[in-house]
């Protein structure tokens, strides 16, 4: 049997599953054990124990559920409420004024958050209603809430680069901090357009209703200091090499209990929520990253990875073309499925490849995750665009329509990593000489 057909029979066998209802962990399992049973000699039960046991017991892993929980813990806090009093002061000069707030405050969260989703709702509860009831438009509102929220998976810590890490086998400490840089110029951008649209529509921001002096300006941010201070803390042990990731991850959980305390919204109710919610959330992601990994053990046995990349090689694609044709693929497979079955599906295929065309694998780590970014905000599966369906009551196509400008943004940054490889590069070689 060729390997179209292996291939176009397990992709089949993947898209029936999925499209039955079951779990995409259990399907990735399913799809693995038909390639084992079908095209390997290998016993297919023995290998799937194996693999799974292996891929659940990864110490890597560790940092996933911690941060996880942190995200859960301050999502329950007065976080966002209190980040807006600290930063609407500053903003209110700016054109597009607190429309900025958006940004801003999704770049502050996504640092102590690491789920896109979060970041969304939790910024979204607080500017949503708060810009609305002050007269600035809805479509810049949505659209800039939604763009600027996907840097919780950007902004270390992310999810997703933990996950990214794990299937491609790179240092997640260095992950983290080279999605630093990246995530400050992707914030840029989006605020460098609202400041574009307010100076080309000039009448449509409110004016601004009172001035403040610099003590005013100052007293407002106190509210900021607790969350300065736990990103200072998780990034900087990072960073400074006093901790790895997972060290880093316990560090967070114990501040933003500490943090949630102190602000006296930490309650039984709420601890036992977070936790819940954060185990959930692992639950489905570590059986994602089970099935991909008994996946990824099948295809090497079929040899489908070995095959993909002598196909590619074969086409002759330099490192801009095969760069532009994974972005383009990212783009339209984001628009099936979510972020992390994305980089689990396609790691372990794509990596030889990667590699083999001398492509920096922390660099495509940041560019994967860009990508993905991507894909949180285009229909019909982007999960940003659920959310804000469900906060604002508006159709989905209206959602998608406004935040267009973002998503072309985030091409725009594509582009400037790859012309400017050292905007990822920099900080994880300044790390690696301490």
């Amino acid at each position: 049997m060729s390997d179209l057909a292996i291939t176009g029979l397990l992709v089949l066998s993947l898209f029936l599953i999925l499209g039955s209802g079951v779990w995409i962990g259990l399907t990735l399992s399913g799809v693995a054990w038909i390639g084992m049973q079908l095209f390997s000699s290998r016993p297919a039960g023995d290998a799937m124990a194996v693999t799974i046991w292996g891929s659940a017991s990864s110490w890597t892993l560790t940092a996933l559920p911690l941060f996880i929980w942190m995200g859960e813990i301050l999502f329950r806090t007065r976080l966002s409420q209190d980040m807006f009093k600290g930063l609407a002061p500053w903003v209110q000069g700016l054109p597009g004024r607190l429309l900025h707030t958006n940004v801003v405050g999704c770049t502050i969260f996504a640092a102590v958050s690491g789920s896109s989703a979060a970041t969304c709702a939790t910024i979204g509860k607080m500017t949503l209603p708060e810009l609305k009831s002050r007269g600035y438009p809805e479509h810049m509102v949505v659209g800039t809430l939604a763009g600027a929220s996907t840097l919780g998976l950007l902004i270390p810590p992310s999810i997703i680069m933990i996950v990214y890490g794990v299937m491609a086998e790179v240092s997640i400490s260095k992950l983290f901090v080279a999605g630093v840089l990246p995530g400050v110029l992707l914030a840029a951008l989006f605020s460098g357009y609202i400041v574009l649209w307010a100076l080309r529509n000039p009448g449509q921001a409110p004016k601004a209703t009172e001035r403040l002096t610099l003590m005013q300006k100052l007293s407002a941010s106190r509210a900021l200091i607790p969350v300065v201070l736990l990103i200072a803390a998780v990034l900087g042990s990072i960073y400074t090499g006093i901790a790895t990731a997972t060290e880093a991850a316990a560090v967070g959980v114990l501040g933003s209990l500490l943090l949630s305390a102190l602000q006296g919204s930490m309650s039984w109710a709420s601890f036992r929520d977070s936790l819940m919610g954060a185990t959930r959330l692992y639950c489905m992601i570590a059986l994602i990253l089970a099935g991909a990994a008994f996946l990824t053990l099948s295809m090497g046995y079929i040899g489908l990875p070995r095959h993909l990349a002598e196909w590619i090689a074969s086409l002759g694609l330099n490192q801009a073309q095969l760069i532009a044709a994974l972005a383009i693929f990212f783009i339209v497979l984001g628009s099936f499925l979510d972020g992390i079955s994305m980089v689990v599906l396609t790691m372990g295929v794509l990596m030889p490849t990667v590699q083999a065309a001398g492509i920096d694998p922390i660099w495509f780590g940041i560019f994967v995750v860009l990508v993905v970014e991507m894909a949180q905000i285009t229909p019909p599966v982007g999960f940003n665009l659920f959310v804000l369906q469900g906060m604002t009551g508006r159709q989905l196509t209206w959602i998608a329509k406004v935040t267009l400008p973002m998503f072309l943004l985030m091409c725009l940054a594509v582009a400037l990593i790859y012309v400017f490889p050292g905007i990822v590069t920099w900080l994880p070689t300044q790390m690696s000489g301490r």
